[in-house]
């Protein structure tokens, strides 16, 4: 899409405003330093604290470096468009907001409370750290299209060709087991949490629609 055509979908504006926000994120870590990262990032332990609330709706759309950054936006031009279309522009936005926020809420919960020992902090990440990202909200995307097109052809990391359902599953695991495994930070939980958003609207827009959904799942499972 270019000009107006992209800018005319929600999945164009929110990859403009991931964007837009990750350069005047670094625009603030030039001029503040560290310190600008608790005013954007979340962190369990603030959060438990009640402090730096905001950091729910912020963190969705900060990023931690431009591979971070190009990764999460490349995903969510392919999954948003697709899920754009498939349900609608304000069912999707509702979607992709409420999946990021439930992404973060899960992150908090289960770092704050089962995180503060290494065994914990390794499963369920430190109450101590920081996180940013799309990949929640993302991660919601895809877990409803696990359930309305199960059966869809997707490229795992862009090369692994296998259906949407295995994909997600095999996502979730793959990046969770590597994290165990080799010295990086994801936000483990953050992805499972937005993935089981993405699920549960599923199912409900399954039930609510039946005859349409799986007019859906058939049509994708060619």
């Amino acid at each position: 899409m270019r000009g107006k055509g992209f800018f005319s979908s929600y999945t164009g504006i929110l990859i403009f405003v991931n964007v837009v926000l990750f350069v005047a994120f670094l625009i603030m870590m030039n001029s503040m330093g560290d310190a600008a990262i608790p005013l954007v990032a979340i962190q369990p332990a603030m959060i438990m604290a009640g402090q730096n609330v905001w950091t729910f709706i912020t963190s969705m759309f900060m990023h931690a470096s431009m591979t971070h950054l190009f990764v999460n936006m490349v995903s969510l031009f392919f999954l948003g468009t697709f899920v754009e279309r498939l349900i609608g522009k304000k069912r999707f936005l509702w979607l992709y907001v409420v999946g990021g926020l439930v992404a973060s809420l899960f992150f908090v919960v289960l770092a704050g409370f089962f995180g503060g020992s290494s065994l914990g902090g390794m499963v369920f990440g430190s109450p101590l750290a920081f996180a940013v990202g799309a990949s929640g909200a993302i991660f919601a995307l895809g877990g409803l299209l696990a359930v309305l097109t199960p059966k869809l052809p997707v490229l795992v990391f862009f090369v692994i060709p296998m259906p949407m359902w295995m994909a997600m599953i095999g996502l979730i695991v793959v990046v969770w087991l590597a994290s165990l495994a080799l010295p990086f930070g994801v936000g483990n939980t953050a992805h499972l949490g937005g993935l089981l958003v993405g699920i549960a609207y599923g199912f409900y827009l399954k039930k609510k629609f039946p005859r349409k959904t799986q007019m859906i799942s058939r049509y994708f499972s060619k």
